[in-house]
């Protein structure tokens, strides 16, 4: 994974931006339809928002160094946090726009041309969205995938908006436009909601999926006819990059070099079952009671090492 890759994304996302927010801007100035102003609105978030997630992923891209050890990637949840709460500020404005309409709603304009652009601007959300998914599952890019979800969203948005003109156009009832704009806000809200709780979680230091943790254990257990056993498995994801510790506990009679290749071996399993993570192993001896007292998340501060004998 390289910063270049995933820039160049983000400018692919800056592009289709401001893109649709032309056309859409156009669409509503042409129709006069609070709904499509609605969806100009959320295209201007979106350019935002992919302001914000090339500023982010240069940054994930630094190597790591002396006072970030772990390095930067931790930085994307900044990203799509931010574009979570900007979603939730378009979603007001779209809101206050459209309620007055609901008492005093006006008739629709030149609403073919207006849904003809609508309709391009969709388009290329879509293409642009379906690249951003695909780039973001591969590089394990969280502000990329939060695009690629925002620019989805907004796909989604644009269908509802222009089934609703087109309901306006044939019922001739003029409050259909303001009532589905208020109806794409709470569907933005929800949008907005759930980047701002991935991106809580993630700040958080989130435990890695089921699935990948499961798939460890897999590795670990088949270590047991061994006599190999472990305990004190954490797991978290920073961004793209993931981090796994686990203690390694081994009969206490083996040699260090036994118990270094058997960590050399096992680290390499894991990260065949993860690709991506980063492994760190503790070796312990089994028949050492010290070797059991942090079996919990929190090792009490109280309790002090017991010093070796010396032969």
């Amino acid at each position: 994974m390289t910063s270049v890759n995933l820039t160049r994304f983000a400018w692919l996302s800056i592009a289709a931006a401001v893109l649709t927010i032309s056309l859409k801007a156009a669409a509503y100035l042409l129709t006069g339809s609070v709904a499509l102003l609605s969806d100009a609105l959320e295209s201007l978030i979106n350019l935002i928002a992919a302001l914000m997630a090339l500023a982010m992923l240069t940054i994930a891209a630094r190597p790591a160094d002396e006072m970030h050890s772990y390095g930067y990637s931790k930085v994307e949840y900044f990203s799509s946090g931010t574009e979570g709460a900007l979603i939730l500020l378009a979603a007001g404005s779209i809101a206050w726009t459209a309620i007055p309409r609901l008492f005093t709603p006006q008739p629709l304009e030149q609403v073919g041309i207006g849904v003809v652009v609508s309709v391009l601007a969709s388009i290329v959300n879509f293409g642009v969205a379906r690249t951003l998914l695909h780039a973001g599952r591969k590089y394990q890019s969280i502000t990329l995938e939060a695009d690629a979800h925002h620019l989805m969203t907004d796909v989604f948005t644009s269908v509802g908006v222009i089934a609703g003109i087109g309901a306006v156009v044939v019922t001739g009832w003029e409050r259909l436009d303001p009532i589905i704009a208020i109806l794409v806000a709470a569907n933005i809200i929800r949008t907005g909601v759930q980047l701002l709780r991935r991106s809580t979680l993630g700040l958080m230091d989130a435990a890695l999926p089921v699935t990948e943790q499961d798939a460890v254990k897999h590795v670990l257990n088949e270590y047991g006819h061994q006599g190999i056993q472990y305990h004190a498995l954490r797991t978290r994801q920073a961004g793209a990059r993931k981090f796994l510790s686990v203690h390694i506990l081994v009969p206490g009679e083996w040699t260090v070099q036994r118990g270094h290749q058997l960590l050399e071996q096992l680290e390499a399993d894991i990260r065949a079952a993860v690709p991506g993570v980063h492994v760190f192993t503790h070796l312990e001896p089994l028949n050492d009671p010290s070797a059991w007292q942090d079996i919990t998340l929190d090792r009490t501060t109280q309790e002090k090492p017991t010093k070796a004998s010396t032969p």
